[in-house]
């Protein structure tokens, strides 16, 4: 019987990252859990690539759009469950065990939030992201995502745009997805460089515009200026 779940990690220049994120999935492929590890990278011009290959994932290529990059690996997935994650995220020990539980249910699974640094900002800005996940449904990107592959497909799957892919899939997916016991520990450092309030005003001003309608792309370019 072959492993349940593919591995999807969007890249872009992340070798500084990355080794910590692959390190974080070996309880996985020691547990039988992990058919697979894709990662669809945007461009990399450093040696995110060839650390996911020797690593022993399979490395396809494309535009820079994370959505269009998570697409084109999920497309490629040929396991019964999905798990996303993004780079600059490190799955906690025991969430094999916790993902194991979980490939009985019907439903979606996104990670407990959690910064790579300490400090009372950090420990606000997570458990607010954890209190939007319950009450909204309403899971970011750097939380992960374990997702039959046969819900994926009815939903769409992510969209083609280059920013708020995983509001609009987590939107689709309304409902049908739940905390699950286990850790994901992100980088802060987007949070550190632009300070944690105007980083998490910035991020809810985005949603806002989202929501309202306004273009993803217009969005990306607007966010990373």
């Amino acid at each position: 019987m072959r492993a349940p779940i593919s591995v999807i990690i969007p890249t872009l220049d992340v070798e500084d990252v990355l080794p910590a994120c692959l390190a974080g999935l070996m309880e996985g492929v020691q547990a039988g859990l992990i058919r697979e590890l894709i990662v669809s990278d945007g461009g990399s011009k450093d040696a995110t690539c060839a650390l996911a290959r020797s690593a022993g994932a399979e490395v396809i290529t494309g535009a820079a759009s994370r959505g269009a990059q998570l697409r084109r690996g999920c497309a490629q997935a040929q396991g019964d469950w999905l798990m996303v994650l993004h780079a600059d995220t490190v799955l906690q020990a025991g969430w094999s065990d916790v993902a194991q539980a979980h490939l009985a249910s019907e439903q979606a699974g996104y990670f407990k939030l959690r910064f790579d640094v300490r400090g009372p900002m950090a420990a606000w800005v997570a458990a607010w992201a954890n209190l939007r996940s319950r009450l909204f449904d309403l899971p970011y990107g750097d939380q992960g995502l374990l997702i039959p592959r046969a819900m994926y497909d009815a939903a769409g799957g992510y969209p083609d745009q280059p920013l708020m892919e995983d509001v609009a899939l987590a939107r689709a997916l309304s409902g049908r997805m739940q905390m699950l016991a286990a850790v994901a520990v992100t980088s802060a450092a987007r949070y550190q460089a632009q300070g944690w309030l105007r980083r998490g005003a910035r991020n809810l001003w985005t949603l806002l515009r989202y929501r309202l309608g306004a273009d993803p792309a217009k969005l990306a370019a607007a966010y990373r200026r």
